[in-house]
C-alpha cells in the first residue's frame, strides 16, 4: 500500500513538473511583458539549466510572480499600506513553492539574488570584509538579517524599494555592530585603507 501510494505522489509531481507554465499576460501592456520576460530570461540564463521546456517554465514563473506584484502594487495607494502588505504576505510563498517544482534550494535562492540585484551576497561579503574579526555567531546573524531583507526586498515595487530594504537592515546591523562593541567609523576606514592599498 505504501509503495503504491509513493508511486502515485510520484506520478503526480512528474506530470506537475512536465506540465507547461503559461504566461499570464491579461491585462498587462505588451510592451511591459517583453520588458519583464527579458528579466525573468536573464535570471533563468544564470542557472544554465540544460532542459529548454523547464528553463521556460521558470522563466514564466518568474515573470508571473513580477506581474502579479505589478498588479497588487497598483490596487493600492500609499494610505492602504496595511491592506498592500496583507495581499503580499498572502502571496509571498507561492514563488518559492512554484519553482521548487523544477530547482533545488539552492537554484530557488539563485532566483531570489537575481530578482533583488544581488545585494544580498554583496551586502554579507563587503560586511566581512569590513570587520575581519566577525566572530561566526555574529556572521550568521548577519545573513539571517540579510536573507529577512531579501523575502522583503522580493516584494517590493520596484528597484528603489528593493534597496530599501537591504538598506533598513543593514542600519539594524550596524546599529547591533555597535552595541557589541565594534567602532564602524574606525573599521570602515580600514576597509577602505585595505582597498587602496590592494588596488596600488
Amino acid at each position: 500500500m505504501r509503495k503504491v501510494l509513493y508511486t502515485a505522489i510520484l506520478s503526480l509531481f512528474t506530470i506537475t513538473a512536465s506540465a507547461q507554465v503559461s504566461l499570464n499576460t491579461e491585462g498587462q501592456d505588451p510592451q511591459y511583458v517583453e520588458t519583464i520576460k527579458g528579466r525573468a530570461q536573464k535570471i533563468v540564463d544564470g542557472l544554465q539549466l540544460t532542459d529548454a521546456q523547464k528553463a521556460e517554465n521558470v522563466r514564466n514563473i518568474i515573470a508571473n510572480r513580477y506581474f502579479l506584484l505589478n498588479d497588487i502594487h497598483a490596487k493600492y495607494d500609499k494610505n492602504q499600506q496595511d491592506a498592500l502588505q496583507a495581499e503580499l504576505y498572502k502571496h509571498h510563498f507561492e514563488l518559492a513553492s512554484a519553482l521548487a517544482l523544477y530547482l533545488n534550494e539552492e537554484q530557488i535562492d539563485a532566483v531570489k539574488d537575481g530578482m533583488t540585484y544581488g545585494r544580498l551576497k554583496r551586502d554579507y561579503n563587503a560586511q566581512l570584509e569590513m570587520i575581519p574579526t566577525l566572530k561566526d555567531e555574529e556572521k550568521t546573524q548577519i545573513l539571517i538579517w540579510l536573507k529577512e531583507a531579501r523575502e522583503y526586498a522580493m516584494d517590493a515595487a520596484d528597484s528603489k524599494g528593493k534597496h530599501f530594504w537591504f538598506d533598513k537592515y543593514r542600519g539594524r546591523t550596524n546599529n547591533w555592530l555597535s552595541a557589541r562593541g565594534y567602532d564602524l567609523k574606525k573599521e570602515r576606514e580600514e576597509w577602505m585603507k585595505r582597498n587602496t592599498e590592494r588596488s596600488k
